[in-house]
């Protein structure tokens, strides 16, 4: 994690020796690379984008593309909606810069396979091992399902049982969903609590809690928020301090 020098040095004392180092990444095993993984919300493209120079590079809406910051082309991901569980496992296919708000860019068209809410494009993505046969769930859109995984970059390629697929589907209510940002762990209450405080005063926002996980690890976040709009300006504040890899988490 790391911190702007617009907070004071005590406070940046405090994150470098307290801090559980929180990371927006999963670790598979010690003797093998750490894999890619990030749940916020994603940046569905339109030229205007590019006219306005919000982001540097075109992409084409009618295919399955996806944008990344960091993750290196042909990189393989799974990119999942959370509220219905449709996937779609392709490859990087640009690299370039785009508000730090978001984890990625896509096309309309992969949005529109995951049925993403445009209004709030919550997505999990995640890096995946090149050549592994991965599951393309079915849906009541067969064919459309089919079409994802033919168009997918993957050596192999499984249908799961229909009925399988749908004893296991999150069930979609009508009760509005609270965000929260997670901005780091800690081995000590303490540095957590203080740490809150110091953030208090800089952003001039007293919605931060802190969550115990277990015996040595204190999670400090910020929230609930009911929707994107009302994040988005508590996002932008943490992330001018410095908070960079902010995971979103719905609840």
């Amino acid at each position: 994690m790391k911190i702007n020098y617009k907070i004071i040095p005590v406070f940046i004392v405090l994150l470098l020796t307290s801090c559980a180092d929180y990371q927006n990444k999963i670790k598979i095993k010690k003797d093998q690379k750490t894999y890619y993984s990030s749940l916020g919300f994603t940046l569905i493209y339109n030229d205007a984008l590019y006219e306005q120079k919000v982001i540097k590079k075109k992409m084409n809406n009618d295919k399955i593309q996806i944008m990344h910051s960091t993750l290196k082309l042909n990189t393989p991901v799974k990119i999942i909606n959370p509220i219905n569980l449709k996937f779609i496992e392709t490859k990087i296919s640009k690299k370039g810069e785009f508000p730090n708000i978001f984890n990625s860019v896509i096309s309309k068209k992969i949005a529109k396979l995951l049925e993403l809410d445009r209004s709030e494009p919550y997505v999990e993505i995640y890096e995946i091992k090149k050549n592994k046969t991965f599951v393309a769930k079915e849906s009541n859109t067969f064919e459309e399902e089919k079409r994802i995984a033919d168009s997918a970059p993957v050596d192999d390629i499984q249908m799961d049982d229909l009925s399988v697929a749908k004893q296991i589907e999150k069930k979609i209510t009508d009760t509005p969903s609270n965000y929260m940002l997670v901005i780091s762990d800690f081995y000590y209450f303490e540095s957590a609590a203080n740490l809150k405080d110091e953030l208090v005063k800089e952003t001039n926002y007293d919605k931060f809690s802190i969550k115990k996980i277990n015996d040595n690890k204190y999670r400090l976040s910020a929230g609930p928020f009911k929707n994107f709009i009302s994040l988005k300006s508590t996002y932008i504040s943490l992330n001018n301090l410095g908070f960079e890899n902010l995971t979103v988490n719905k609840e």
